[in-house]
């Protein structure tokens, strides 16, 4: 058994589990944290960044290389179209994957890299919430990237990365960051995925099992139980015991297992949830109190829905339920139906409000209360109309790279009034806000992470007990804002393997046992002869069948053989005339049948040396004394 790690994020996983000759890749992450070393995209023509200086290392004369580096704030920036980290493809070959199992829509952004153009033939499993959510959040980057097209590509500053300066200089794997792919490319991919259901069980050519069970991070969230008759492997990606809205965490099916792989831990160890929660609310209601705008740099799904929930109720109990909302997305309208058809995927609670009958999800009653107005764009029909400030706004992109909150950013920026609140766990802020600077706005971090902890994991192992746990070396040493920290690290009573990006780990799990199925006919003829107390043997001549990574034992039948043929030619002395055919003789080689080939008898047990020697002395064979080497086996010479 061996894995392979692709990724060099480990939030972003991709991991490929090779067992029982059978290549299963864990997860497809995005990692999108690289385009905040590219300059923004902002709607319209910003003459701020147009006027930016060109940058070239101090020790470079690469014509080839101006203008593709602008200065801003003291910081360097691509002036390109943003490129993001994809797992790396020079480990293993795409065309060899069998299976892709996702865990999560937030773990599938990169699956059009890896099934289009690869030779990829394999399938893709993932439940309807990950599939459909998915396709927004795709459907969201293509449309937000290709709206601000840059001009040109730069490609010739990764050559002279060292003589950049940091951040840029230090960022990691830039020859393998690539443009984004398109929508015809992101429908082709997701046409390869295969919905599945919650413990539906998932035949892989009957060498393993795949089973999705509920992880309780977001919507339709899965672990996946990898099986074997006698080996097991469990994947636990982004998971989560605190969630207010999904299904639970499914802990069961995780324990007993030969090897766990954990993925996908909290970003930000430091921050608590509730307390993040409540530091965003209190920054909304502040900046609105001093009639400033809010702006929310957010995903089209996830937590954005339970932002929604507890800000409207925290507003209204202020005395501001009239504020007013924006959400504003190219998928916006498909966003907020779906979170509310999905019932069978969301907790106990949520489910209940369907028989009620109420919507799952409060945001539903305010749109239809006009408290959340939702478009697909800026310059959507009835925006202007109904744009009013001091408002918040919700849009995209978390990164500040692209979307509409470059638009915003732009136009608040200036003003101490207003505020800016991240709550995305995946992009720095100060990265985020760099090409932006000088800034007057008011900045605010509450990253808001439910997924489990480096504490909640180490209970999770020590609960399930796995042989073997396998997790990013990132999580076996204390965070580097925090070193003092040990209680940050994952700690387990079985061997860790720590994974690293291009590095391939081999798991110490051997396969000892193979199930045989016996067909009836030949078990009536097997008579098993008690050696011991709790063991018997049985001596079977049988035929053994694979099919489909399938073993079956048959009776061996009578098998007619067909006759072998040889030609030969004849011998003569004569001339033969040219061109007359050669004559030849025809001879009929009929072989054994099966049954006369077989054995008359098997050999088990400890061999008698006395025994032999006896036997082997009537047969006029004469022989030395036996020796027994170190090893407790016996030599016998020949007399020659």
């Amino acid at each position: 058994m061996k894995l392979y790690c692709l990724s060099a994020h480990p939030n972003k996983p991709c991991i490929i589990l090779q067992f029982k000759e059978v290549t299963i890749m864990l997860d497809c992450g995005l990692w999108a944290a690289s385009v905040t070393n590219f300059l923004p995209m902002p709607l319209v023509p910003s003459q701020r960044l147009n006027s930016l200086n060109s940058w070239v290392p101090r020790d470079c004369s690469d014509p080839q290389l101006d203008g593709e580096l602008k200065e801003c704030g003291g910081r360097i920036f691509v002036d390109s179209s943003p490129e993001f980290g994809v797992p790396a493809n020079n480990v293993i070959d795409y065309s060899q994957i069998d299976v892709i199992l996702i865990s999560n829509y937030s773990s599938m952004l990169a699956l059009p890299f890896i099934t289009e153009n690869t030779g990829f033939q394999g399938v893709v499993y993932a439940t309807e919430p990950t599939l459909q959510i998915g396709r927004l959040f795709l459907e969201e980057l293509v449309q937000t990237v290709e709206r601000s097209p840059k001009a040109a590509s730069a490609k010739h500053w990764k050559a002279m990365q060292h003589l950049l300066l940091p951040p840029l200089k230090d960022a990691p794997f830039v020859k393998s960051w690539r443009h984004l792919f398109d929508a015809k490319n992101v429908a082709a991919s997701l046409s390869k995925v295969q919905m599945v259901g919650y413990s539906e069980v998932l035949d892989v050519f009957g060498a393993l099992t795949v089973t999705p069970v509920s992880s309780g991070y977001c919507i339709g969230s899965s672990n996946w139980i990898i099986s074997s008759q006698f080996e097991k492997v469990v994947y636990v990606s982004a998971s989560s015991v605190i969630n207010p809205h999904s299904t639970k965490i499914d802990l069961t099916p995780l324990k007993n297992a030969d090897l766990m792989i954990l993925s996908d831990l909290t970003q930000t160890p430091l921050n608590d949830p509730d307390s993040s929660m409540n530091g965003f609310i209190n920054a909304v209601a502040e900046t609105l109190g001093r009639n400033g705008n809010v702006l929310l740099p957010c995903y089209p799904s996830g937590v954005v829905y339970d932002l929604f929930e507890c800000l409207s109720d925290q507003l209204a109990q202020r005395g501001m339920a009239n504020a007013n909302l924006f959400f504003i997305s190219p998928v916006a309208d498909s966003s907020l139906a779906y979170s509310n058809i999905l019932a069978e995927w969301l907790s106990g609670e949520k489910q209940n409000k369907v028989y009620t009958p109420e919507e799952p999800f409060p945001h539903a009653q305010l749109v239809q209360h006009n408290r959340l107005k939702h478009f697909k764009n800026l310059w959507a029909s009835g925006f202007n109309e109904q744009y009013r400030q001091p408002c918040v706004v919700f849009c995209g992109h978390p990164s500040l790279r692209f979307g509409d909150s470059v638009h915003f950013m732009e136009m608040w920026g200036s003003s101490p009034l207003n505020t800016v609140v991240f709550t995305e766990p995946d992009f720095s802020y100060v990265d985020a806000l760099a090409p932006f600077q000088p800034l007057a706005m008011n900045v605010k971090y509450w990253p808001i992470d439910m997924s489990l902890s480096a504490q909640r994991a180490s209970k999770l192992i020590r609960d399930a007990r796995p042989k073997n746990v396998a997790v990013a070396a990132i999580h076996l040493e204390p965070p580097v804002a925090a070193p003092h920290r040990i209680d940050f690290v994952i700690e387990a009573d079985c061997p860790i393997l720590p994974l690293r990006r291009g590095e391939v780990v081999t798991v110490p799990v051997t396969r000892q046992k193979e199930q045989l199925k016996i067909c009836p006919s030949l078990a009536k003829t097997i008579r098993p002869t008690s050696v011991r107390p709790g063991v018997n043997l049985a001596t079977v001549t049988s035929s053994l069948l694979v099919r489909d990574n399938k073993f079956t034992v048959n009776v061996v039948e009578d098998v007619p053989q067909k006759p072998i043929v040889i030609e030969k030619p004849l011998a003569s002395g004569s001339k033969r005339r040219r061109g007359a055919p050669t004559a030849v003789q025809t001879v009929e080689l009929m072989p054994p049948s099966i049954k006369q080939r077989k054995p008359s008898a098997y050999t088990w047990g400890t061999l008698d040396i006395d025994d032999l020697l006896a036997r082997m002395s009537s047969e006029g064979i004469l022989v030395a004394k036996p020796e027994p080497d170190s090893n407790g086996n016996c030599v016998i010479h020949l007399v020659i």
